[in-house]
C-alpha cells in the first residue's frame, strides 16, 4: 500500500507522469535540493518506457567513441529538415553525455553500449555504430514493496513470461534447446531461476530493456525519498496571476490540492490513445483504417490537455505525427493485443505485400520508415494493411510475429486466425484475401534475384541497419532469401505507434509556451508531452528516450536554478 496524498500538500516540484521524462526530471531536481512529488494516472509506474527497448540515442556519450558530436549535428540537421531547431539540438548534444554521466554516477541507472547503427547510416552525418546505449539488466527484487507497482513489460514480446534483450540474442537458446546441449543447459537454468522468482515475488524479477530502465529510475526515486503516487491523475492545474502553482489531483481521498513552489511538470506520455486527436492526426484513420497502439492505454493526451487549458500552445505540425510501428493483432481475452514487429521483417525469406500482392518498400528498413511507406502506399484506400509472407522453412527458423519458431507449434496461431496458411500461393492468397496473380508475380520476380542475395527493386540489405537484425549466417545478403517451399504463411499487419511526436511548444529548458510564444510561469513539459526535436522523423534507436532523459535532466536543473 502506498501512502495517501493529502489535501494541501506542498512541494517544490510536482511531476505529472512517471515515464522517462517525468522520473528523470524528478531525480535531477531532487539531487539538486528540491522537494519533489510524482503522480501517475495508472495503477503502475514506468509509462511507455516500461514497454520500450530501453535504448537511448546519445551521441558522444561515455560508452561510445568520442569526437562524434559535430557529425551527429549534421545528421540531425539532415533528418529534421525544415524542423531543425538549432538551439534545442545543440543543448541536446551538449547535455546528453553529461546526463548519462550524472545518472550513472549519482543513481541506480546504468547503461551498456549498443551496437545499433543509425537508421539512415548512409545519410550525411550518419553512423554505422556507436550512438545508442541500452539500460543494463536489473534485478527488480530491489524495489521491495514497490515492485508490485512497476508496470510489467509488454506481454506480447515476452516468452513464457520472461524478458529478453531487444536484439533477441539469448532467445535463440530456447529455440535450439532440443538441438544443442549448451542451449539446453542455458534454458534449464533460466527456467529454474524464473520459476523461483515467480514463486517468491509473483513475477519475474530479471528484467531488461525499458523495464530495467523504469525500475532503475524508480529505485533512484525511492532511494531519494521521492514518492510516486499511482492511481492519482491530475484533473486541473491551479493558477494564480497567470502562473501555474499546483494541481488538483484525484486520489484515494477524492480530489486534493497539491501546491508546487517551483513548478509543475507535464510528463503524461503524449496522446497515442486520445481517440479524438489521433482520428484528426493519423491519415490512415481519416480514411477509415485501423490503428492499434502497443503503448500504455493511459496515454490519452492528459498532459497536453492540461497545458492547453491554461493557454499552452499545441498543434499537429510534423509531417509524421507519431513514431510509426507496424503491428499485428494477437487474439486475447476480450479483444486483441498489439505485437510490434521489431525483429521478423529483417529476416531473409520474409517479405511484405499489399492486398494487390505487390511489395511496397524495403522490409528491412526501420519500423517507422516501413510504417510511413505503408500509410503512403495505401493512400486512397479504406484499409491500411499489409501481409508478411514466409514459407515453411523460414517460419520454423525465425517465427513470424507472435508465432514462435520451432519447436513451438504453429497450430494455436493458425487455429485462432492469427496466421493464415496455404499449401500453394494460390491457396494462401485466397485464404488471406490477397490478389493471387499479384502475389505469384511478386514472389516469382523476387525469387529470381533472391537466389543470388539481391533485391534490385528495393535494395534490401544495402545499409548497416538493414543487416543489423538480419541473419549473418545467410550469405551473401543476410536480409534476402527466396520464398520457395510450401506450405506458405501470411500474417496481416496494420498500423500502430510507439508514441507521438507532436506536443506542447516549449523553451529549451522545457517551459511551456503560450500561443504568443511567451513562457507560462511555473509550467513545464518533458517527454512526449513536449514537441519532439526530431521533427517527426526517426533517425535512430533511442530517439525518444534519449531526448526524454536529456531534457528531463535539463528541466530538473533549470527548476533548481542550476546553470
Amino acid at each position: 500500500m502506498q501512502d495517501r496524498l493529502k489535501d494541501g500538500t506542498h512541494c517544490d516540484v510536482l511531476v505529472i507522469g512517471s515515464g522517462a521524462g517525468g522520473l528523470s526530471t524528478a531525480v535531477t531536481a531532487k539531487k539538486h535540493g528540491l522537494d519533489v512529488i510524482v503522480i501517475e494516472k495508472a495503477p503502475v509506474y514506468g509509462g511507455t518506457m516500461a514497454f520500450s527497448g530501453g535504448v537511448l540515442w546519445i551521441p558522444g556519450n561515455q560508452h561510445c567513441p568520442p569526437g562524434d558530436v559535430e557529425r551527429a549535428r549534421e545528421y540531425m540537421k539532415h533528418e529534421t529538415g525544415n524542423f531543425f531547431a538549432a538551439e534545442a539540438v545543440d543543448a541536446y548534444l551538449e547535455q546528453g553525455p553529461k546526463m548519462v554521466e550524472f545518472f550513472e554516477r549519482e543513481t541506480e541507472v546504468k547503461f551498456v553500449p549498443s551496437l545499433y547503427p543509425d537508421y539512415h547510416p548512409d545519410a550525411p552525418g550518419g553512423a554505422d555504430i556507436g550512438r545508442s546505449i541500452t539500460a543494463a539488466p536489473y534485478d527488480t527484487s530491489g524495489l521491495g514493496k514497490n515492485l508490485k507497482r512497476l508496470r510489467p513489460p509488454l506481454s506480447t514480446i515476452t516468452f513464457m513470461g520472461m524478458m529478453f534483450n531487444s536484439s533477441n540474442a539469448d532467445i535463440k537458446h530456447f529455440f535450439n534447446a532440443t538441438k544443442s546441449i549448451g542451449s539446453f543447459a542455458y534454458v534449464t537454468k533460466r527456467l529454474a531461476a524464473h520459476a523461483g522468482e515467480v514463486a517468491r515475488y509473483g513475477r519475474g524479477t530479471h528484467v531488461t530493456s525499458g523495464n530495467a530502465l523504469a525500475a532503475r529510475l524508480a529505485k533512484s526515486c525511492f532511494d531519494l525519498g521521492i514518492p510516486i503516487y499511482t492511481d492519482s491523475p491530475a484533473v486541473e492545474l491551479l493558477t494564480e496571476n497567470g502562473a501555474v502553482v499546483g494541481a488538483k489531483v484525484k486520489g484515494e481521498m477524492g480530489v486534493v490540492t497539491v501546491r508546487a513552489n517551483k513548478g509543475v511538470v507535464l510528463a503524461a506520455g503524449g496522446f497515442a490513445h486520445d481517440v479524438e486527436k489521433i482520428r484528426e492526426a493519423y491519415p490512415h484513420l481519416k480514411r477509415g483504417g485501423e490503428h492499434l497502439s502497443p503503448v500504455p492505454e493511459e496515454n490519452t493526451g492528459d498532459g497536453i490537455d492540461l497545458g492547453r487549458a491554461v493557454g499552452g500552445k499545441f498543434e499537429v505540425n510534423f509531417p509524421e505525427t507519431s513514431a510509426w510501428m507496424p503491428v499485428s493483432k494477437v487474439p486475447s481475452k476480450g479483444g486483441y493485443k498489439a505485437f510490434p514487429h521489431l525483429l521478423d521483417r529483417y529476416k531473409p525469406g520474409i517479405i511484405g505485400v499489399l492486398a494487390n500482392g505487390k511489395r511496397f518498400t524495403n522490409e528491412s528498413d526501420s519500423y517507422h520508415d516501413v510504417g510511413a511507406a505503408l500509410i503512403k502506399a495505401c493512400e486512397g484506400q479504406k484499409e491500411t494493411a499489409c501481409w508478411l509472407i514466409a514459407d515453411r522453412p523460414t517460419i520454423r527458423k525465425y517465427g513470424l510475429g507472435h508465432a514462435k519458431p520451432a519447436p513451438v507449434p504453429l497450430g494455436p496461431s493458425l487455429k485462432n486466425g492469427y496466421l493464415v496458411s496455404g499449401r500453394t500461393l494460390d491457396e494462401l492468397a485466397q485464404n488471406a484475401g490477397i490478389d493471387a496473380a499479384g502475389l505469384k508475380a511478386t514472389i516469382a520476380a523476387y525469387n529470381k534475384d533472391a537466389v543470388r542475395g539481391e533485391d534490385p527493386e528495393f535494395g534490401r540489405g544495402r545499409t548497416a541497419f538493414n543487416r543489423y537484425l538480419a541473419d549473418p549466417e545467410v550469405k551473401p545478403n543476410p536480409c534476402v532469401a527466396p520464398v520457395a517451399q510450401g506450405p506458405f504463411y501470411a500474417l496481416k499487419v496494420i498500423m500502430g505507434d510507439l508514441g507521438t511526436f507532436d506536443g506542447l511548444q516549449t523553451t529549451v529548458e522545457g517551459q511551456v509556451l503560450d500561443t504568443e510564444g511567451t513562457p507560462i510561469g511555473g509550467l513545464f513539459a518533458v517527454g512526449n508531452d513536449r514537441a519532439s526535436i526530431m521533427g517527426g522523423n526517426y533517425p535512430g534507436a533511442g530517439i525518444t528516450l534519449g531526448p526524454a532523459l536529456t531534457f528531463g535532466y535539463i528541466t530538473g536543473r533549470h527548476l533548481a536554478g542550476v546553470a
